[in-house]
């Protein structure tokens, strides 16, 4: 166990540390969202089927996803700096191997182990912000883990598209390398070896949340594709949903029934603000990740933009993000969280409302770009108060678990929000595209890049449209559980008492 004063805080420096470890974390977001772009080049040249390739995509987000409460348990036991530099090694190879594979099922396991190095990675960036910095100065440094994911969601799509057109798919992956190069050096020199803590590995409990975790997300990630019916045989899409959920349920009362250390430590949850914060990350990666796809379809198949011109359409959110993620540091420091995280929830509800009443074949660009400028703006304010309200009262040795678990939050909110989104989307079309002679429903089948026929742009606009209600509808349930927190302890206490070291047992 480590002392209540650690020798280590005096030669610490957060934020040179912190920017140490953005620089992997900001790697991890842009390659879950650079491979979209380049999907069709690599359906063309390894000549794959998009049934297939889709699991380029899907690979890397299951290998991320399930093991992200192992990994955020396993930090606190090696320390969170050796567990963050061992994935981003297993990242950046897994990343030269991805470019340098023939085949698409090589591709797919390389991606698999691209997924394992990031969900090392994930859980530390967290906890180290919750043990290097001082209790009043979490909310800057979590606004600029929160401004790179805002960041990372712009650029990797336009990366991905000037790379594909000027290199080749593979350099979607190449480009890893020297940025993961330097992101080890970088974390090597910078980042503080933090005292581990002596942790009994819970054996049976990461076999019950990997297999419960991975049969939940992939049933779920995988259901538009089987059309929610059968997989194979007798298995379903809802079969593995409902047995991800019962092995869920038998992890959970296996960790409140073990007597020694368990994986997931329930007393976590006694934490109001813990519990409230992780209910509205799961609506914001829920919202995030389900408003990125009509936007970009409708700006592609309807406005006949190229994916790189579409993903500059994102321009305003991530500068205005940016440049709000200081300031609303700063304000987190000092203000009660439920109004700044209340008001950056409200902000994304109001902008994906608004963008569904001016989504219009014809709208000026313009009146799009004022709705993702609010967007901007709630980004801006969420994810700072949310990610330090969800850690600021963690016990210091548990931090890797408590990382673990709102991230975990976080990924299944997104599977959630990328699912239900593409079922919405289809109801809709079903619902609003006119009918062709005979009865048949004309569709959007053909369209390759360019502007679809007159006759389907209006509904389908108006589809997109309309499937932005829904995750502008759950952000309200993040909005509630936000206006639930309660104050900060040390806002109530004397200035003297905010600057005690983070780093205590």
């Amino acid at each position: 166990m480590a002392t209540s004063r650690e020798a280590v805080r005096p030669e610490v420096r957060p934020w040179p540390a912190l920017w140490a470890l953005v620089l992997g974390f900001f790697m991890i977001l842009v390659d879950s969202t650079i491979v979209s772009v380049a999907t069709p080049a690599i359906l063309e040249d390894l000549g794959s089927d998009v049934g297939t390739v889709v699991w380029v995509t899907s690979a890397y987000l299951l290998a991320y996803a399930v093991p992200l409460l192992i990994t955020g348990r396993l930090g606190d036991r090696i320390g969170p700096k050796k567990l963050y530099l061992a994935g981003l090694a297993l990242f950046t190879l897994a990343s030269i191997w991805c470019g340098l594979t023939h085949t698409i099922e090589l591709l797919i396991v390389a991606r698999v182990f691209q997924g394992l190095g990031a969900s090392m990675m994930t859980p530390q960036t967290m906890a180290v912000i919750t043990r290097i910095f001082p209790p009043n100065q979490r909310g800057r440094a979590m606004s600029l883990w929160g401004a790179t994911a805002g960041v990372a969601t712009l650029v990797g799509p336009i990366l991905g598209g000037v790379l594909v057109d000027g290199l080749g798919w593979q350099w979607i992956f190449f480009i890893n390398a020297p940025v993961g190069v330097i992101g080890f050096v970088l974390a090597v020199r910078l980042v503080p070896d933090l005292p581990t803590h002596e942790h009994k590995f819970d054996l049976i409990g990461v076999v019950l949340s990997a297999a419960g975790l991975f049969l939940l997300v992939f049933g779920i990630q995988e259901g538009q594709k089987y059309n929610w019916g059968k997989i194979t045989g007798p298995i379903s899409v809802w079969s593995l949903i409902i047995a991800g959920v019962v092995v869920l349920a038998a992890f959970v009362i296996w960790q409140s029934r073990n007597r020694g250390e368990p994986l997931l430590p329930l007393g976590l949850f006694k934490d109001r603000n813990f519990s409230l914060a992780n209910v509205a990350i799961t609506t914001v990666g829920f919202a995030i990740t389900a408003m990125a796809f009509p936007l970009m379809l409708y700006a592609q198949a309807v406005r006949g933009l190229s994916p790189t011109k579409s993903a500059l359409l994102l321009v305003p959110m991530a500068v205005i993000s940016g440049a709000l993620a200081p300031f609303v540091g700063r304000l987190v420091d000092r203000a009660a969280p439920r109004f700044i995280a209340g008001f950056g929830l409200l902000c994304c509800a109001v902008s994906m409302f608004w963008m569904s009443q001016v989504i219009e074949p014809d709208v000026p660009i313009w009146q799009l770009l004022l709705p993702i400028a609010l967007l901007g703006v709630a980004n801006g304010f969420m994810w700072a108060p949310l990610g330090t309200t969800a850690t600021r009262n963690l016990p210091l040795h548990q931090a890797g678990a408590g990382a673990g678990v709102y991230n975990t939050t976080r990924q299944v909110g997104a599977v959630l929000g990328s699912a239900s989104i593409a079922v919405l989307m289809e109801s809709r079309l079903a619902h609003n595209l006119p009918v062709r002679p005979g009865g048949a429903p004309a569709s959007a089948e053909g369209f390759a890049g360019g502007k679809l026929p007159e006759v389907v742009r209006q509904g389908f606009s108006d589809s997109m449209a309309q499937a932005l209600i829904l995750p502008a509808l759950v952000l309200l349930i993040g909005l509630v559980a936000a206006l639930l927190f309660t104050a900060p302890s040390y806002l109530r206490k004397q200035p003297q008492d905010n600057a005690q070291p983070a780093e205590a047992a």
